[in-house]
């Protein structure tokens, strides 16, 4: 009920623009545009205190280290059957006025605890029948393959609504340049990839938390029917249901910033067309 709440004062905003867009498409049918675009992305993420809880433990390790994990470059990035599997961003926007547009997209990043990294580590753990039972008050901890393997990499999905403005700053008739800025909220639905201590691996969907974000992005367009756009995006990520086993009293939790170099490719949908040929056939 509390996440539920969260979420719901959260996306207030959204069905405000939700019932904006409606009002727009039904005063304005013949001024509106669509696009859509797919891109990749290189993360950056701040140090997280990651909290792990269950019957038999509850430790934080503090100030842990994560990075991203590139796919290197082949055929996955342009192979239908594969193309998921690099970081991607995804979008679909609808332009609410002229330099205004709502969209929804999902930006796929990867997170990764690294491995070997010297921790400090508070808590307890027990029956696990590892070297690692005992009491923790911030000790030194080798985060090592057999204590814990925790990503975030199929992925880190950030399912969220944005809204974005654009100011043009060059027009060449055929060649156009904007500067695209906006913020969007959103939710978290990692498939997180967890070995911990003796139990199994844990690699599943799941809910897990929510996003705060904001963009800055330079367009290019060409024949207004197509584009390349570059973004930088940072936002918060608060994430306070991560599964780790396959018992749902297993899980973790941690919060961290995070920072994407985006670059995408699209196209532009001009629905004006559709209604002026509509107006032809009237006259």
């Amino acid at each position: 009920m509390r996440y539920f709440l969260i979420f719901s004062f959260l996306f207030l905003p959204f069905q405000f623009i939700f019932s904006q867009v409606k009002n727009t498409i039904n005063q304005n049918p013949n001024n509106s545009r669509m696009y859509f675009y797919w891109g990749w992305n290189s993360g950056h993420f701040t140090k997280s205190n990651i909290r792990f809880k269950g019957p038999d433990y509850d430790f934080t390790l503090k100030k842990s280290i994560a990075k991203d994990r590139q796919t290197k470059f082949t055929t996955k990035y342009f192979n239908p059957a594969h193309i998921t599997i690099p970081q991607y961003n995804f979008r679909v926007g609808y332009y609410i006025r002229e330099n205004w547009d709502f969209s929804f997209g999902i930006d796929h990043m990867k997170y990764v605890l690294q491995n070997n990294q010297e921790v400090e580590i508070s808590g307890i753990i027990e029956n696990s029948n590892t070297i690692y039972d005992g009491v923790y008050n911030n000790n030194k901890i080798l985060v090592s393959p057999d204590f814990l393997k925790f990503e975030h990499t199929d992925g880190l999905n950030y399912v969220n609504f944005e809204l974005r403005h654009s100011t043009k700053i060059l027009d060449m008739a055929k060649i156009k340049v904007s500067l695209k800025e906006g913020f969007g909220i959103g939710v978290l639905v990692p498939r997180t990839n967890t070995k911990l201590l003796n139990n199994e691996t844990y690699d599943k969907f799941h809910f897990s938390g929510y996003g705060l974000g904001a963009i800055l992005g330079l367009n290019i367009s060409f024949f207004n029917a197509f584009f390349i756009q570059n973004e930088i995006k940072g936002g918060f990520i608060n994430l306070p249901n991560v599964r780790t086993t396959s018992s749902k009293f297993d899980k973790a939790s941690h919060h961290f910033f995070f920072g994407q170099f985006n670059i995408v490719f699209g196209g532009i949908i001009n629905l004006n067309k559709k209604n002026d040929q509509n107006e032809v056939l009237k006259r």
